[in-house]
């Protein structure tokens, strides 16, 4: 689930929600319907939030060392049912990261942050990544616009493949005429 997590930045809530009829692995992609807020399934944190997001080698890796599950739930509790977010945090995902050395102790939440972190990196754009991760661009902006490489240079170097691809910027196939300025009154216009 950890690693599920980091690999599509999901919050928390909706990562312990998720049923096995979310999973398209024909499709390549996951479905978040739903979230589990105090022991109570509900909608999305908003309207957004309900959305598609991509899956990665990684999350499909995560998904192939899951124990075959009898029921609906992607990651049940180990006496079955939704896992107990507050007891996840405080029984296992704390002494995991005591035992692995990591200080400062993170949130589950923090794996969002990884998901973030990696996807600008790799080059998607913040507009993408906002609408996988069910959040505004205001936010992704403010939070990570930093690490974007979707930035001025990277917006040239596109702009300047493009055009040396394709014939949107040259005359290629067709010939400009030169027309000249047209006149009004006896003077140029500009």
């Amino acid at each position: 689930m950890v690693v599920f997590g980091a690999a599509t930045g999901l919050r928390p809530a909706e990562l312990v929600a998720l049923e096995q009829r979310d999973v398209d692995r024909t499709g390549g992609v996951l479905y978040v319907r739903r979230q589990l807020v105090r022991g109570q399934v509900k909608q999305t944190k908003t309207r957004r939030s309900a959305r598609a997001v991509p899956l990665q080698a990684a999350a499909f890796d995560a998904l192939d060392r899951l124990p075959d599950v009898n029921g609906p739930l992607l990651f049940p509790a180990p006496r079955g049912g939704y896992i107990n977010l507050h007891n996840f945090r405080r029984r296992q995902w704390r002494s995991a990261q005591l035992a692995a050395g990591i200080d400062p102790i993170r949130r589950p939440y923090d794996l969002r942050h990884t998901y973030a972190t990696f996807a600008l990196r790799a080059g998607i754009s913040i507009f993408d990544l906002s609408r996988f991760m069910g959040a505004s661009l205001a936010m992704i902006d403010r939070h990570y616009g930093h690490l974007a490489r979707d930035g001025r240079d990277h917006a040239v170097a596109l702009l300047d493949a493009y055009a040396r691809d394709s014939a949107a910027w040259t005359s290629r196939g067709r010939r400009h005429r030169s027309r000249k300025p047209a006149r009004h009154n006896g003077s140029r216009a500009s």
